[in-house]
């Protein structure tokens, strides 16, 4: 999305209808210039170098990205311990939890930094600086190059930029571009490696509502868990040694105790991943159609039997917790945003904005010859949609659904190293330790006979929606052997395979053999799904020029045509700042959510021995006692949840909720069903980011869990 690509730096908010200064995921890099005197005037007490500064401390130095971005999260104390939400931690909370110590059920506390748990493949990352690098770039690039020429041309430059950016620092370098390839910036960031479990409370408070509750509004969930970084006694990222040092950051989050009332100005800082707010009316008809379609099908028949192995025992319940978690998540998501899509007739509002850039294009030869194609590249890649809907569902039914296949692919590089083992004798067996470290986590969470039942029922969804042609050549195996009986394939799969049970699978790494993988059936198997995969994503890719040029001269001309408005770029994992205030919404006629909701509604929801809604004893106790001291309301309650209007999604999860005056007041953990449109349109009336007030979670570390010594480092505003 651009105008004359060389004017990129008049960066406005666009959006369907009218722009307002809620919406938006702003570069803080840019606030200087786009958004600080509007966010001052709406309450903001910080001026722009207290936000984002490279010469000093500022808000983003507080702020991380968990795991390259899957989360965010904050520095709340000068010894480097994290604030985020239970959902962003809960792989660790799983991974360290037994049948003996159920930190999912129980909880976690670590009383002393010795007790804190490390999580090998855990990361941090900071942001150190940004620099907007598009005139370089472009200065390469022109109108008469092919798209191709294009990409081969800034991908160039860029490897020059951020090669010289890096020097022989140990910071990571690397380079995104913006509005669809018409801008780019360099960032510098720097990741720690040695991430602890410092705590986090029962699934019951982290998890209160579980899947029936997710991505509504009023909730009552505790949505938080902590963790703390650790450097080297220099300071800089190291791996995991008992040696390492609590890490000393340049600015951590004071928190304030003050609350909030409606109208209050609140900003969100993190690491959105992805929205798509420039997204045509023909690519939002497909990601209804088939994007939602195949992750609600395919999705929903993989957290049936997931859930019917979880009913089992205790022992399986931790094993797929997160699994099941990560998957719902998203199945849900689908759900609603085709919902609100709909009811908000999205498709309708984009296709008006397409005729008015039509007749603005038409109405002036040059324009004409510049943007005159846009509209017609884009709807001539959509026209034809046949493999990228085979990759679609062969993502989320053959690579995301099983988990065999995946597991097994890994073994693939050994098949060149066995044609000459003895010259590849000391590569063959690093790799093998290399698969054997893998397999402890593998298959400690692993059910083979579930994997059965999923394998099974997702390659015959894949069968179902798809031509013979765009189907790995097993399937033909199945039609004509198994008469088309996938259940009796699967299980015929999994009797002839290692990769089902740990003991034969570390028996043939310990001496790996080409005769053991020519006739494992999983990994045979597995291969010929990788080899479909690999050529149906080279047909998409084939076409993936027409898509790119139409969409990047697409917005080029809505910037131009609209010149008077800042446009904001789409998420893409890099920090965003976006700002707003507190306030309510009305979801439908007749019907008014306040903005914030206290801990009686969670006593409310109680079903006893539910596993969404289950309110442990203690819990119980507490909030009936109402003994909620300094972490009380004006009006005597203990506040859960609130709401602000901020533009966020997903990669927000975690990020701190900071007040006027820079002070953490809650955090972020998701977005509301009415507005679940948001990553293709914003809805400036219903869309609502929800967060765990900040008094709830200081109430249940200090009073619920008696970890008071957590409190005592962070720097409280009463």
């Amino acid at each position: 999305m651009i105008r004359k690509i060389k004017l990129l730096l008049l960066l406005s908010v666009f959006a369907i209808g009218t722009a307002v200064a809620d919406e938006g995921m702003w570069l803080p890099s840019l606030i200087h210039k786009l958004n600080i005197n509007t966010m001052q005037q709406m309450g903001c007490e910080l001026s722009a170098d207290d936000i984002y500064s490279i010469n000093h401390s500022s808000l983003k130095d507080a702020i991380v990205a968990l795991d390259h971005g899957s989360c965010t999260a904050e520095v709340v104390s000068k010894d480097g311990l994290l604030l985020t939400n239970h959902h962003c931690g809960f792989g660790e909370i799983q991974q360290h939890s037994s049948v003996e110590h159920d930190y999912l059920e129980d909880g976690f506390w670590a009383m002393s930094r010795e007790e804190e748990l490390p999580n090998p493949g855990k990361t941090v990352t900071f942001l150190i600086s940004v620099e907007d690098v598009t005139a370089k770039v472009l200065e390469n690039v022109n109108d008469d190059m092919t798209e191709e020429e294009r990409n081969k041309a800034v991908r160039k430059t860029l490897d020059q930029l951020t090669k010289e950016a890096k020097g022989d620092s140990h910071y990571e370098v690397y380079a995104r571009d913006f509005f669809n390839s018409n801008q780019y910036f360099v960032f510098v960031t720097e990741t720690f490696r040695d991430v602890r479990l410092v705590g986090a409370p029962p699934q019951a408070l982290g998890k209160f509502g579980g899947d029936t509750d997710n991505w509504m509004w009023p909730r009552h969930t505790n949505d938080f868990s902590m963790f703390r970084i650790y450097c080297g006694p220099d300071g800089l990222p190291a791996d995991y040694s008992k040696d390492n040092v609590p890490y000393q950051p340049k600015h951590s989050l004071p928190i304030s105790l003050k609350g909030v009332k409606e109208g209050d100005f609140a900003m969100v800082f993190g690491y959105p991943g992805s929205t798509s707010r420039y997204k045509t009316s023909y690519g939002i008809d497909y990601t209804m159609k088939v994007t939602n379609t195949a992750r609600v099908e395919v999705r929903e028949k993989k957290l049936d039997i997931i859930s019917e192995y979880m009913a089992s025992s205790q022992k399986a319940k931790i094993q797929y917790a997160s699994k099941h978690a990560r998957s719902a998540n998203y199945y849900k998501n689908a759900i609603g945003m085709n919902e609100a899509l709909t009811k908000l007739k999205v498709i309708d509002q984009k296709k008006a904005l397409e005729d008015e850039f039509t007749a603005w294009v038409n109405a002036d030869q040059a324009r004409k010859a510049k943007y005159g194609e846009a509209l017609g590249l884009i709807e001539n890649y959509y026209s034809d949609v046949e493999n990228d809907k085979a990759r679609e569902f062969m993502t989320e039914a053959l690579l995301r659904g099983p988990e065999i296949f995946t597991f097994a692919y890994r073994v693939k590089p050994m098949v060149e190293m066995l044609k000459d083992p003895e010259s590849n004798k000391d590569r063959i067996e690093r790799y093998a330790e290399f698969l054997k470290i893998m397999a402890d986590d593998f298959f400690k969470d692993y059910d083979a006979s579930t994997d059965e039942k999923v394998s099974a029922a997702l390659m015959k969804i894949y069968a179902q929606e798809t031509k013979p042609a765009l189907q790995p050549t097993c399937y033909q195996e199945i039609q004509k052997k198994y008469k088309g009986d996938y259940e009796k394939f699967a299980a015929q799969m999994f009797n002839k395979t290692v990769f089902d049970n740990k003991e034969e699978y570390l028996a043939f790494l310990d001496n790996p053999s080409p005769k053991v993988l020519e006739k494992d059936l999983a990994f045979q198997t597995a291969v010929q799904i990788y080899e479909k995969y690999n050529e149906i994503r080279n047909l998409v890719d084939a076409r993936s020029d027409i898509l790119e040029k139409g969409e990047r001269l697409f917005v080029a001309g809505l910037m131009e045509m609209q010149p008077n408005k800042k446009f904001y770029p789409d998420a893409n994992s890099t920090m965003r700042l976006t700002y707003g205030k507190v306030l309510d919404y009305d979801p439908r006629d007749g019907v008014t959510y306040k903005y914030y909701t206290t801990t009686d509604g969670y006593l409310e929801k109680e079903i006893p021995g539910d596993y969404e809604f289950n309110v442990p004893a203690r819990m119980k106790e507490l909030l009936l006692a109402k003994d909620f001291g300094q972490y009380a309301d004006a009006d005597g309650k203990l506040h859960a949840c609130f709401i602000t209007n901020n533009d966020i999604t997903g990669g927000n999860s975690g990020s701190p909720v900071i007040n006027g005056k820079g002070e953490l007041i809650g955090v972020a953990f998701d977005g509301n069903w009415e507005a679940m449109s948001g990553d293709l349109a914003f809805e400036e009336n219903l869309q609502r980011c929800i967060n765990v007030d900040i008094r709830f979670v200081l109430w249940v570390i200090d009073v619920y869990a008696g970890a008071d010594h957590l409190i005592d480092e962070m720097q409280i505003i009463r």
